[in-house]
């Protein structure tokens, strides 16, 4: 599953790229992806922020940004149900969850 378009990192309007899989080794959904270069993001790493909210539409979800590129680009990463719209039609849709999770 995966997801290209606009976002909203941190309070910041962006564009966004990732993908995603259902890793079973620890049964959680784990996305990952880059955010085009945006100077305000790429100067939060660099003043050590890493937790922060992504949006896309009505969905959010909780992201870690990693490293900047050298081009301005930031690595993002996430774990659980990813802040894209899951669509139905996707080849690799989000499995139920176990039971008991």
């Amino acid at each position: 599953m995966s997801y290209e378009g606009p976002a909203v990192v941190a309070d910041v309007p962006v564009h966004l790229r990732c993908s995603g899989w259902w890793e079973p080794i620890d049964g959680r959904y784990h996305w990952i992806g880059r955010i085009r270069p945006e100077p305000r993001i790429a100067a939060l790493v660099r003043a050590g922020r890493r937790d922060v909210k992504v949006v896309v539409g009505e969905r959010s979800a909780p992201a870690r940004l990693g490293e900047v590129d050298p081009w301005g680009g930031v690595r993002i990463t996430g774990t659980g149900r990813p802040p894209w719209p899951v669509d139905a039609d996707d080849p690799d849709p989000l499995p139920a969850p176990p039971p008991g999770a």
